[in-house]
């Protein structure tokens, strides 16, 4: 899935391409991504994309009020690409490609498309209340808590793997940014959020800006078919130091780095510069000693 510095690469790419266009029509495909197509196509039409901004893995294109309906409140199209999903703005000249699920025309004679081969993205038009609950649902954005919220956020017994994956925790992070950002501060997946020092509170916190800012500027990462608004991949997979790395020696200290699931998710690590933590030690030990050896299940069998 897109995480926070693809997402903001191609809000990015769009605030720059479209921002300031009006929408002349909308023409859906197939719509099982989006919450109410019959929104879509009666009230995005005639709409102005004021600005194009992210919000942890979702884009928000920010649109003018209705010409039927001057007042109304602040609306949006909430946008996730999913695992396979782009937008960008294209020649109306240009070939559809197979999987284009919602086409927009633009007023300068531009399509706005959404490709979506596995459709495991979602489209939403949301407005006033429903605009701002489901805003609410998210947690902190990691780029702009300070280390105070970041700390308070995370101080929670549960993994600190988990907790960066947590949305209503902070929104925008997932598996890969975990990951690294973890590696980089050398602490374990499976610490509890609520047994973190201030110092490694802090080293984290430092950690998760500096590989999302550095992602950001190398437009994210491409590791299936991640696109950015005008076409292009990302290019921070080739500065992965653990994510996808399973087998291959640590840059910092040559251990081999190490897959667990934690929190139901591929966790990479070095199991040196990352120490596990004693519960989670002694949680492995018992699972070793209660597992029968080989030999001694041959004898049962």
């Amino acid at each position: 899935m897109p995480e926070l510095p693809e997402v903001e690469t191609v809000a990015r790419g769009l605030q720059r391409e479209v921002a300031g266009q009006r929408i002349v029509t909308v023409t859906l495909g197939k719509t099982d991504f989006i919450d109410n197509p019959e929104a879509i196509e009666r009230e995005l039409p005639g709409r102005t994309i004021l600005r194009v901004e992210r919000y942890g893995k979702f884009m928000l294109l920010r649109l003018s009020a209705s010409e039927a309906k001057p007042s109304e409140e602040e609306a949006a199209l909430l946008v996730h690409l999913g695992m396979t999903g782009s937008l960008m703005p294209l020649p109306v000249s240009t070939p559809y490609a197979k999987h284009t699920h919602v086409v927009m025309l633009l007023g300068d004679g531009r399509e706005l498309r959404y490709m979506d081969p596995r459709r495991f993205g979602r489209m939403a038009y949301l407005a006033g209340d429903l605009l701002a609950n489901e805003l609410k649902r998210f947690g902190a954005d990691p780029l702009e808590a300070d280390l105070q919220e970041f700390a308070r956020r995370i101080h929670r017994k549960a993994r600190i793997k988990a907790l960066l994956l947590d949305q209503s925790v902070i929104r925008g992070v997932g598996n890969i940014y975990a990951d690294e950002s973890l590696w980089k501060a050398k602490i374990h997946p499976a610490q509890l959020g609520a047994r973190l020092k201030r110092e490694q509170v802090e080293k984290l916190y430092a950690a998760l800006q500096q590989v999302l800012q550095k992602a950001i500027l190398l437009r994210g990462s491409s590791i299936s078919n991640f696109l950015d608004a005008d076409g292009e991949p990302g290019e921070y997979q080739q500065h992965h130091r653990v994510y996808g790395r399973e087998g291959k020696p640590c840059y910092r200290c040559k251990t081999p780095i190490r897959r667990i699931i934690v929190a139901g998710r591929s966790s990479h690590f070095c199991p040196y510069c990352q120490r596990t933590p004693r519960g989670r030690k002694q949680a492995d030990r018992k699972r070793s000693a209660g597992r029968p050896t080989r030999s001694k299940a041959k004898a049962k069998d």
